[in-house]
C-alpha cells in the first residue's frame, strides 16, 4: 500500500485544526440537541479527529450515534455563525451555576485569574446572522448553553467563522469508550464519543482505508497468531512475555543493535534495577516524575526505588572515576530495562506497557565537541532505521521553554550545535519553539510506516540537569575543573514499541534477515523425513534458522499453515527432490522459484541476508 494513501495531520495547518475543533463542538451541540440531559466536559481536536465527553447515565447505543451524526450534518447545513465572546468570570460563573453544568464550573475554577474568559456560540445569541473574528488560536478547554437559537462552550479557540466551512461528507464518528473525569479513577466516569474530521471526502475515505489495514496489521492479533508475545494477565497488566519465536526476533534486533554500536564506538554498560530512593531525589526524578513511578519499597530500614530511568546509573558510574578532557568523547550505552506506573486504562499492547528496554545512551563531551557528537547520532540513526526498513522520517527541533535549568549561553550553543548537525546532515526540521525539555533543547525522530503513519521513537537532548546536580566534573586543559556536556539518546526508544511499531510495519510478513523461522522444509512423507532433518542440520550449522514440518499432514496443509504463519521460504520435499539432492523453493514474495541444490540455497541466503533482501 502507498505511504501516499493517507495525509497525515500537519499541527502548523490550522485550518484542519480549526475543522476538528469546530467538529467537537457540533457535536457536543447535537447531543445536547438530541439528549438535553446530558452533562457536557470538554471536547478537544486530536491528530486524526476529535472527541468529546459526556456525563449521562444512559450509554450511547448505535442507533444513538446515527442520530448524532445525523444532526451534526443538520447543524454544519444549516450555516451556523460561530462567534467568540469575552465573558465576565463572575457572570459567567452565574450562568453555568443556573444550567446545572458541575464541570463546566471545575473547568472555568481552574483558569487563572490573570487569564481571559471566552466562549464561543454556535448560532448567534441574538438569533443573527453575525460573526466576531477570532484572535490568536490556541488549544480547547470546553462547553454550552443550548437555547432554542444557539449553543456555546467555555474555549480558548481556534475555530471555523462558520459550521458550513465543515464538509458534511467529510467527518464521520468512529466509536463510544469510557473516560474518567480529568483522567482520575476516583471521578466519574463519562462517555467518550470519538470522531474523525477532514477537509475532503476524499481524505475521510483515505483516512478510513487505512484504518481498516491498521486494524488488519494490528501486533497484539499478528503477536498471538505469530506466537510471537503475550500479556498474562495472570502476572499483571503492561509486562510482556517474550515467547520463543519472539524471543529469536528480539535477539537478533539487540545483536544487530550491539554490533552498530560496537562499530561507532561506543562502551556498554550493565547496571542495576532498583537504586536507593536517595539517588531518584538527587536526580530530580522524585519530585518530577512520581506519578510515574511504582510505590518505593522497604529493605533493610532503608527505602529503595525501582527504577524508572537509566540515566542516573550512568552518571553515577561517570563518577566512580575522575575524567581527563583528552577521553572525551565518552559514549556509554545500555540496554536497560526500566518501570513506570501506567494506568490500566492506557495500557496497549506493546506500545504502552509498564516495563521495557530502553536502547538508551549516554554522550559526555566537550561543549565544542556537541555539534560532531549529534550528527554522529543523526548517522547511526539513519543507518540503524534504514535497516530495519523505515527511510521516511519527520524531524523535530525543540527549543528552551519558559521553565528551565542551566545558563543562556550553554542553551543557545547547545541549540546551535543541533541546528548544525541537522544542517550538516541536511534533514528537513520542524520548530517547537519552547518544546524543549526542562533540562535542554531536543531532536525527536518520527518514522514512517508502510501505511503512512508517523511514530515517535529515536530522540536526541540534551541536559544541564543532571551534570548540576550531580556535580559532574571533568579536568580541563587548563587543569580547571568543568562540568561535562550530557547528551541522552534512544534510536529504537524501546525494544518492545519498537517490535509493535515493526509487527503493524511488515504486517508480521518479516523479510528474511528478521524472520524467526527463515526456512521451513515439508517432507511430502514420512520418507523424506530424515533427508529432511540432514539438510536442516547442515544450514542450522550455517547460522540459519530451519525447522522441518514434522505434523505429518498432507502437503497443501503444510504449506497452508506456513502461509498462516508467514514463513518466508519453504523447500518441499518429495521423492525427486531426496533422489537428486535438491530442494523446491516456494517464497511469500516470489512464488514458486523452482529446484535448487542446498549449496545454491545456502548463497542465496547469504546474499539477501547480508544486503538485508527479499530472498
Amino acid at each position: 500500500m502507498s505511504n501516499q494513501l493517507t495525509p497525515l495531520l500537519d499541527k502548523d495547518r490550522q485550518q484542519l485544526v480549526k475543522i476538528r475543533h469546530t467538529c467537537a463542538h457540533v457535536l457536543g451541540m447535537a447531543v445536547q440537541t438530541l439528549f438535553p440531559e446530558t452533562k457536557v466536559t470538554i471536547g478537544p481536536w486530536t491528530e486524526t479527529g476529535f472527541y468529546y465527553d459526556f456525563d449521562r447515565l444512559t450509554p450511547f447505543t448505535p442507533e444513538d450515534m446515527k442520530k448524532i451524526e445525523g444532526e451534526m450534518r443538520r447543524i454544519i447545513k444549516a450555516n451556523l455563525p460561530i462567534i467568540r465572546e469575552v465573558v465576565d468570570r463572575a457572570e459567567i460563573q452565574t450562568e453555568i451555576a443556573e444550567l446545572n453544568e458541575p464541570y463546566k464550573l471545575e473547568i472555568l475554577e481552574s483558569i487563572p485569574e490573570t487569564e481571559s474568559i471566552t466562549r464561543y456560540f454556535i448560532g448567534s445569541p441574538d438569533g443573527g446572522r453575525g460573526n466576531i473574528p477570532e484572535q490568536q488560536p490556541s488549544l480547547i478547554n470546553p462547553v454550552l448553553v443550548p437555547p432554542d437559537t444557539c449553543w456555546w462552550d467555555l474555549c480558548a479557540g481556534p475555530h471555523l467563522n462558520f459550521t458550513g466551512e465543515i464538509h458534511p461528507e467529510a467527518f464521520a464518528l468512529e466509536s463510544v469508550a469510557g473516560a474518567y473525569w480529568q483522567g482520575d479513577e476516583s471521578k466519574p466516569q463519562l462517555q467518550r464519543i470519538y470522531g474523525t474530521a477532514w477537509e475532503t471526502p476524499e481524505q475521510l475515505q483515505a483516512y478510513l482505508t487505512q484504518k481498516e489495514e491498521a486494524q488488519r496489521r494490528d501486533h497484539r492479533k499478528l503477536g498471538q497468531q505469530l506466537k510471537l508475545f503475550s500479556i498474562q494477565e495472570d502476572a499483571g497488566g503492561g509486562l510482556v512475555f517474550w515467547h520463543p519465536r519472539g524471543a529469536m526476533m528480539r535477539y537478533l534486533i539487540e545483536d544487530y543493535w550491539r554490533n552498530a554500536h560496537l562499530e561507532d564506538g561506543y562502551q556498554f554498560l550493565y547496571t542495576p534495577h532498583v537504586a536507593n530512593l536517595d539517588l531518584w531525589k538527587t536526580s530530580g526524578h522524585w519530585d518530577f516524575y512520581r506519578e510515574n513511578m511504582f510505590e518505593a519499597m522497604a529493605v533493610e530500614h532503608q527505602t529503595y526505588q525501582i527504577k524508572p530511568m537509566n540515566c542516573p546509573f550512568h552518571v553515577l558510574t561517570y563518577k566512580d572515576d575522575l575524567h581527563s578532557y583528552r577521553e572525551f568523547p565518552l559514549k556509554w550505552a545500555e540496554l536497560g530495562t526500566v518501570y513506570r506506573y501506567e494506568k490500566s486504562g492506557v495500557l496497549h499492547g506493546l506500545m504502552r506497557v509498564r516495563g521495557f528496554t530502553q536502547d538508551d545512551a549516554h554522550i559526555f563531551c566537550l561543549p565544542e565537541q556537541i555539534a560532531d557528537e549529534i550528527l554522529g547520532v543523526l548517522n547511526l540513526t539513519e543507518k540503524i532505521l534504514s535497516d530495519f526498513g523505515f527511510t521516511d522520517y519527520e524531524v523535530n527541533l525543540s527549543t528552551r521553554p519558559e521553565k528551565s535549568v542551566g545558563s543562556d549561553q550553554v542553551w543557545q550553543l547547545a541549540t546551535e550545535a543541533l541546528i548544525k548537525a541537522l544542517n550538516n546532515k541536511q534533514w528537513n526540521y520542524l520548530e517547537d519553539r519552547g518544546g524543549g525539555a526542562f533540562y535542554g533543547p531536543k531532536i525527536d525522530i518520527k518514522i514512517k510506516d508502510a501505511i503512512g503513519r508517523l511514530w515517535q521513537c529515536s530522540t536526541i537532548q540534551v541536559d544541564f540537569n543532571l551534570p548540576e546536580r550531580f556535580g559532574m566534573e571533568y579536568v580541563a586543559a587548563d587543569g580547571s575543573r568543568q562540568q561535562p556536556i550530557m547528551i541522552h539518546r534512544a534510536i529504537f526508544g524501546s525494544l518492545e514499541r519498537f517490535f509493535g511499531i515493526l509487527i503493524e510495519n511488515y504486517a508480521g510478513d518479516f523479510p528474511l534477515w528478521l524472520a524467526p523461522i527463515q526456512l521451513r522444509l515439508l517432507p511430502v512423507s514420512d520418507e523424506q523425513q530424515d533427508y529432511a532433518k540432514t539438510v536442516a542440520i547442515r544450514l542450522k550449522k550455517a547460522g540459519y534458522r530451519v525447522e522441518v514440518d514434522t505434523s505429518g499432514e498432507r502437503l497443501g496443509k503444510q504449506i497452508r499453515l506456513s502461509e498462516l504463519e508467514k514463513i518466508p521460504v519453504v523447500a518441499i520435499v518429495g521423492k525427486r527432490e531426496v533422489e537428486s539432492q535438491t530442494l523446491s523453493i516456494r517464497t511469500r514474495q516470489g512464488g514458486d522459484l523452482g529446484t535448487i541444490t542446498v549449496a545454491d540455497l545456502r548463497e542465496r541466503f547469504k546474499i539477501a541476508i547480508t544486503n538485508k533482501k527479499a530472498f
